[in-house]
């Protein structure tokens, strides 16, 4: 009985599929990474959002364009000697990517006296040349309260860059 028992053990053994040598395979996946240069933001040494010189009458504005051009709005009146600026700021970075320009507004002040402005830059996007460069521009509008005294105001808002 112990002899039919292992030669039933013996066929069910060899009735089982052998795994032949050649039976398998293997390939090699791919992976790839880019790394990008990082964007970079410089502000141009000296440039501002230059509102001018006026007088401020009952009140109104002063509208900046991202090219410099000034131009008082309500009872606000330009001076001689006003001079109206853009600001200005260089991008570098991956040559060729296109990237989001944003700026927020701010403020200017003389110590307790404040007066608020929005920006506009020159574009909503830019692109970075061969050489990955690229630079914009920044004008603004000053609301001007009629109550404004006389002095001289400074502020700040902030720009912003990134990749698309």
């Amino acid at each position: 009985m112990k002899s039919i028992a292992i030669l039933a053990a013996v066929a069910a053994f060899a009735s089982t599929p052998a795994f032949a040598a050649g039976n398998t395979q293997t390939q090699q996946g791919t992976a790839t990474a880019t790394v990008i240069a990082p964007i970079t933001l410089q502000h141009t040494n000296g440039a501002a959002i230059g509102f001018g010189k006026f007088t401020t009458g009952t009140g109104g504005t002063v509208v900046v364009s991202p090219t410099g051009v000034g131009s008082p709005t309500g009872d606000v009146t330009f001076v001689s000697g006003n001079t109206n600026t853009a600001d200005a700021f260089t991008v570098g970075g991956e040559a060729n990517r296109t990237f989001a320009i944003t700026t927020t507004g701010g403020s200017v002040s003389n110590g307790s006296v404040s007066m608020s402005f929005s920006t506009t830059p020159s574009a909503a996007t830019g692109t970075l040349n061969n050489s990955g460069t690229a630079a914009f521009s920044v004008g603004g509008t000053l609301t001007v309260p009629g109550t404004a005294t006389a002095g001289n105001y400074v502020g700040s808002y902030d720009a912003t860059v990134t990749y698309n």
